[in-house]
């Protein structure tokens, strides 16, 4: 009996393989054994808060898919292994005089995983990963492999771009990427009252901000970040004082296991948002110590990303993975459902289908593509079917 978890252990599962697949041609050939009702998953890093992985029979796991297969700097695009490391990523563009668009604050993630689920950065002209999908090579349904783009597929091209693994098994993606830039972060403390009065001026002010706010201290480290053409600072400094490459300043060491939601709001809502959730922590869950994170995103067109069709604010909160999060979290999401928020794919949410369906307009199109990839439904597990428009 074969066994997987996530990165935090909060999510685990027995079930009858994992297959560590190494070519198209073996992932085409399980595909194609799987017996009737058997349902397969991928596995990137396994930093998912969501139960997007369990709830399968099998689980292929594509870390010997990883490295870029070709970089064109004057097209400003690659061709990437959807098993890569986001941390060895940046490394391998660098070295072609190119870079990611915009990553994470966690570099641990596949680029396949990270895309799939709609990861972003922090930028009010900056989309998440997703968006700068070009085109893709997917082993769908029946084994078949297929090279996806909008030249080929139309609109319909942005339903795959944040795909939950559920169109098939990608394999490798084409990134839209841009030139290496060098970025210096400078960082700030503010009080929780000094945030609410003055987000909407720092949200303007800042092209790239987030705040980590500590509830037990009401106060926030408020980070920045602007483009530079200093020269790079070695050794790295600590997080908020950094000043290098784009790779080597955008992520940080997360090493404390936590559970997380996140949830995305319309950009003019972000502050009442924000200032909702503190009052909930300074006045009923007073208790937490783990922090309340807020990041802003460009509007994008993938159909089930949080930024679909609105400049967005994310707004994150945590707790140890050793405590019992749902309480907290069904508190927060309440607030997050009153301002229209939708969940981050990757994180805790407790969303039914038909709720989903009301937030995301494309949501019945979505599953049109996707089945029409996946007909048997082989990459659907627990999750999705549950959350699945009746036919």
């Amino acid at each position: 009996m074969a066994y997987w978890q996530n990165w935090s252990g909060k999510l685990s599962q027995k079930l009858e393989a994992v297959h560590f697949v190494r070519s198209v041609e073996d992932i085409s050939a399980i595909i194609r054994q799987v017996t009737p009702g058997q349902r397969v998953r991928v596995a990137g890093a396994g930093h998912s808060h969501a139960p997007l992985v369990v709830g399968s029979e099998r689980i292929l796991d594509l870390g010997g898919f990883s490295g870029v297969k070709n970089a064109d700097p004057d097209r400003k695009r690659a061709r990437i292994s959807a098993g890569t490391p986001i941390y060895t990523l940046g490394q391998e563009l660098h070295r072609s005089g190119l870079a990611l668009r915009n990553q994470g604050d966690i570099d641990r993630q596949s680029l396949g995983g990270a895309c799939a689920t709609g990861t972003h950065g922090s930028g009010r002209a900056l989309q998440n990963l997703s968006a700068n999908i070009e085109s893709l090579q997917l082993i769908d349904g029946e084994g078949q492999l297929r090279e996806l783009s909008r030249a080929r597929v139309g609109e319909d091209f942005d339903a795959l771009k944040v795909g939950l693994g559920a169109f098939g098994v990608v394999t490798e993606i084409e990134m839209n990427l841009r030139e290496a830039f060098k970025l210096r972060e400078l960082s700030f403390p503010q009080t929780g009252a000094e945030l609410v009065a003055g987000l909407p001026q720092l949200m303007e002010t800042h092209e790239r901000f987030e705040f980590f706010w500590q509830p037990q201290q009401d106060e926030a480290l408020v980070k920045t970040m602007i483009e530079t053409e200093d020269p790079p600072e070695y050794p790295i400094a600590k997080e908020g004082e950094r000043c290098s490459w784009n790779y080597e300043v955008l992520p940080n060491h997360r090493p404390h296991l936590h559970t997380e939601m996140e949830y995305s709001v319309a950009a003019s809502d972000g502050p009442a948002c924000f200032a909702e959730i503190r009052e909930l922590l300074r006045n009923t869950f007073k208790a937490v110590q783990w922090p309340v994170e807020y990041r802003t995103l460009a509007q994008d067109d993938a159909w089930l990303s949080n930024a679909y069709g609105r400049e967005t604010v994310t707004i994150s909160v945590h707790q140890d993975v050793r405590v019992d999060e749902s309480e907290y979290y069904a508190a927060c999401e309440s607030i997050f459902k009153a301002y229209g928020g939708r969940p981050h794919w990757g994180k805790v949410h407790y969303l039914d289908g038909s709720t989903l369906a009301n937030l995301y307009p494309r949501w019945s199109d979505w599953w049109r593509v996707r089945d029409g990839l996946d007909p048997k439904g082989v990459f659907l597990n627990d999750f999705l079917a549950k959350v699945r428009p009746s036919r």
